[in-house]
């Protein structure tokens, strides 16, 4: 298997892209999955190590990235070292990651133009990452196919009248890190850009749009992001194929870090489910 760790493209307001990419060698061309992380998260959260690996041995190009301000530093990848990043991080700077990473796979000479099928470009997002991956699906042709797991349906949920009014008086808000204890900021500008944007932004409008195969998946016993928000994407589209887990939770019973080599039944029941999705023709 083809290994390639830590690779750095430019990113957004000069910070850059860490990214990484699994393949197994051979004459065919093969599907290209990008992984997106959610909020708080990064590209070795986890088993996305195994993930990667698990997707590869199925015959696919899989690409996971650390979202440039999501907080971490390519000198230490594994933890929140830039937290002025994270505070300044916001919708349209991760939507631009994403392109980047897209246009990085088309070109880059680290997988070699035989082993990739660029006209098979998939997303699979989870959570805040999800509602990354359903706004870049609908607005960008290049995307054939969308997993979404665990995926936010607003991107501006939790953001009540007081909380915004607070968050306009003092310029910052703060979010707990419950693993790393550490208090994270998240400046004003995340809500003006969310506002300059609401339209692109707009979760509902871009669910709708959406015509390529969208599958949505979604734990039942969710306690972060309900599954009742994957339940809406439906509504919105009824061309989801929506994949409700019985009580599955919102990371499928991964923890970090993760040192087993076994998954838990939830995340095997995902990984399988969207596999089979992403093998159909």
């Amino acid at each position: 298997m083809e290994i390639i760790r830590n690779i750095e493209i430019a990113g957004s307001a000069g910070k850059p892209i860490l990214t990484d990419v699994f393949y197994k060698d051979g004459r065919d061309a093969k599907p290209v999955i990008i992984f997106v992380h959610g909020f708080k998260g990064f590209k070795d959260w986890g088993a996305y190590n195994l993930l990667a690996r698990y997707f590869a041995e199925k015959r696919f190009v899989f690409v996971k990235f650390n979202f440039s301000h999501n907080g971490t530093t390519p000198a230490n990848p594994l933890e929140f070292g830039d937290l002025e990043g994270f505070g300044h991080n916001n919708f349209e700077i991760e939507m631009d990651d994403l392109g980047r990473v897209i246009d990085w796979i088309h070109e880059t000479p680290l997988v070699p133009e035989h082993q990739k099928d660029l006209n098979k470009i998939y997303l699979i997002g989870h959570s805040r990452g999800g509602g990354i991956s359903i706004l870049k699906a609908a607005e960008d042709p290049r995307i054939a196919k969308l997993v979404t797991w665990a995926s936010v349906n607003d991107m501006a949920r939790g953001w009540t009248e007081d909380r915004i009014a607070e968050w306009e008086k003092k310029g910052v808000i703060f979010v707990e890190n419950s693993r790393t204890n550490q208090e994270m900021p998240l400046y004003y500008q995340l809500y003006e850009n969310y506002m300059a944007h609401k339209e692109r932004f707009d979760l509902m409008a871009a669910t709708q749009k959406i015509t390529v195969p969208f599958m949505a998946v979604h734990g039942t016993e969710d306690y972060t992001v309900p599954f009742e928000e994957g339940m809406e994407l439906k509504r919105w589209n009824q061309k989801i194929k929506l994949d409700l887990i019985p009580h599955g939770g919102h990371t499928f019973g991964i923890t970090h870090p993760y040192q087993e080599m076994n998954l838990p039944f939830d995340a095997q029941i995902v990984w399988e489910h969207t596999r089979d999705f992403l093998k159909l023709p």
